[in-house]
C-alpha cells in the first residue's frame, strides 16, 4: 500500500461572463466560490466553471506514489501540464475532457507546477495553476528480484520446484511489516504462502510444500513513497514473473552412498556418490573447519562448466596441510554458498557408492556428472540425508529447512 500524501483538493472557481457589459470577468479565489455572480455565458446556464486539482495547492511532503488529477465542472479541459525540473509528467485527458489523470511517476524532493487550460460552458478561456512539493527522504531503497544470492531472477524464466520468491532491498529495512504490505505474490493455480526475512534486506516467500509443476508466479513490489522505517522510503515499483518446470528432486544419502534422482515423482536414475568425509581441522585463523556435507534441502543455485575450487576459500591456506587443495573442477552444480557442489570427480571413482571421502561436495563419475548437469537446473532440489550437520537458512537457499510454523 502506498502512503497517503495528498491533502484536500484545491478548488479554483471561475465566474461566468457578465451579460451586463458583455466583458469576461474571471476570478480564482481557491475557495470553491465563484468570483462573480450572474447569468453566465452562452450554454453556461449561469453555473461557474470550477477546476479542482489534487494534490492541493501548496501541499508539502506529497508521496511520489500519489496520483495527480485535474477535474473541471461546467466546462472542459484543453491542456494540463505537470512539470518539475524541466520534465513533464505523463498523463491522459478523459474522452469527455472533464478530467486529467497522471500516468507517470512523481519523483522525490521536487516542486511540481500544475498548469491548466480549458473553456467554460460559454466557450470562455479558463486558466489555472498551482504547485505542490514531494517529500524528500533521508534515504531511498531500491528493489531487485533474485533467484538466489548469486543469481538475479530472470523475468519469464522457468525454475525448479524449490525456487522461493526473493525480494532484495539495497538498504536495511526496519519496518518490515510496511514492506510486506507493499509486496504481493500471485500464483496460478492459487497457493498459500508466507514472507520470511532471511536478512534485514532480503525477504523470501514460499508455499508450505514444493511448488506444483506448471505454476505461474508473479511478484509485485509497490513501495514507491512507502515509509520503510529509519528514514528509508521505497524508491520505485517493480514486478517480475516466472513459472515452475518439472519436479526434479535428487536425494543424496550419506549412509547408502547413493543419490536417487526423481522427475515428476518417478525415480529415473540412481547415482553412486561420495560425500563429505567428516572430521575437523584448524584453519589459518584458528577456526575449526569440518568436512561434512550439510543435511537438509539444498536448492540448485548455479551451474558452471569449469570452476576453480580451493581450500583457501574456507580457511585452509597452508600448503603443508593435507587438506589443502586447489583444483579446476568440471560440471559443477552449486547447492550452497559455503561451496557444496554436485560435480565431476573422476579422481574419486573408487570411493563412489562405497565411502565418503570428499571435502564436503557430492562427487560423481563423469557420465553421471554430465547427466546431472544437463538434467537439473536452477531451483531444483538436492536433499541430503544422514549427516550430522544441518544446512543453515542463510547458506544458499536453506528455506525449506525451516518448519512451516516458524516460517
Amino acid at each position: 500500500m502506498l502512503a497517503a500524501g495528498v491533502g484536500v483538493a484545491a478548488a479554483a472557481s471561475l465566474a461566468a461572463c457578465d451579460k451586463g457589459d458583455q466583458k469576461s470577468k474571471w476570478s480564482s479565489n481557491g475557495s470553491g466560490s465563484p468570483g462573480a455572480q450572474g447569468g453566465g455565458g452562452e450554454g453556461g446556464g449561469g453555473a461557474a466553471a470550477k477546476v479542482t486539482i489534487q494534490p492541493a495547492a501548496d501541499s508539502k511532503d506529497v508521496s511520489p506514489g500519489s496520483e495527480v488529477t485535474v477535474a473541471i465542472e461546467n466546462g472542459t479541459l484543453s491542456t494540463v501540464t505537470v512539470a518539475a525540473g524541466g520534465k513533464n509528467l505523463d498523463g491522459k485527458l478523459s474522452d469527455d475532457k472533464k478530467t486529467w489523470t497522471s500516468s507517470g511517476t512523481l519523483s522525490y524532493g521536487q516542486t511540481y507546477t500544475v498548469t491548466v487550460a480549458g473553456q467554460d460552458g460559454g466557450g470562455k478561456d479558463v486558466n489555472e495553476s498551482s504547485s505542490f512539493t514531494t517529500l524528500k527522504p533521508a534515504s531511498v531503497a531500491s528493489v531487485t528480484f533474485q533467484a538466489n544470492p548469486m543469481l538475479a531472477l530472470k523475468n519469464g524464466a522457468v525454475y525448479g520446484v524449490g525456487q522461493p520468491v526473493i525480494v532484495f532491498f539495497n538498504k536495511a529495512i526496519k519496518d518490515q511489516a510496511a514492506a510486506e504490505k507493499a509486496m504481493k505474490v500471485t500464483t496460478s493455480p492459487e497457493v498459500e504462502g508466507k514472507w520470511h526475512w532471511v536478512t534485514n534486506q532480503s525477504a523470501h516467500w514460499r508455499p508450505e510444500k514444493y511448488w506444483a509443476k506448471g505454476t505461474q508466479v508473479k511478484v509485485s513490489v509497490n513501495v514507491l513513497g512507502v515509509d520503510l522505517g529509519g528514514g528509508v522510503y521505497g524508491g520505485g515499483n517493480s514486478s517480475a514473473s516466472f513459472s515452475i518446470g518439472p519436479s526434479r528432486i535428487a536425494i543424496a544419502d550419506s549412509n547408502t552412498h547413493q543419490m536417487q534422482c526423481f522427475i515428476d515423482g518417478q525415480m529415473v536414475k540412481q547415482i553412486p556418490i561420495s560425500m563429505g568425509k567428516g572430521g575437523t581441522t584448524t584453519g589459518s585463523k584458528g577456526e575449526t573447519i569440518d568436512f561434512f556435507t550439510r543435511s537438509g534441502v539444498h536448492v540448485l543455485m548455479t551451474k558452471e562448466p569449469v570452476v576453480t575450487m580451493g581450500s583457501a576459500t574456507y580457511g585452509i591456506t597452508d600448503k603443508k596441510n593435507p587438506n589443502y587443495y586447489e583444483e579446476q573442477v568440471k560440471l559443477a552444480c552449486r547447492i550452497s554458498l559455503s561451496g557444496e557442489y554436485v560435480h565431476l570427480a573422476d579422481w574419486n571413482i573408487p570411493s563412489q557408492g562405497k565411502a565418503n571421502t570428499s571435502h564436503g561436495c557430492i562427487n560423481v563419475a563423469p557420465a553421471n556428472a554430465q547427466w546431472f548437469y544437463d538434467t537439473f537446473d536452477t531451483g531444483d532440489v538436492v536433499e541430503v540425508r544422514n549427516t550430522p550437520k544441518q544446512l543453515p537458512l542463510t547458506d544458499g537457499l536453506g528455506d525449506w529447512n525451516v518448519a512451516w510454523g516458524s516460517w
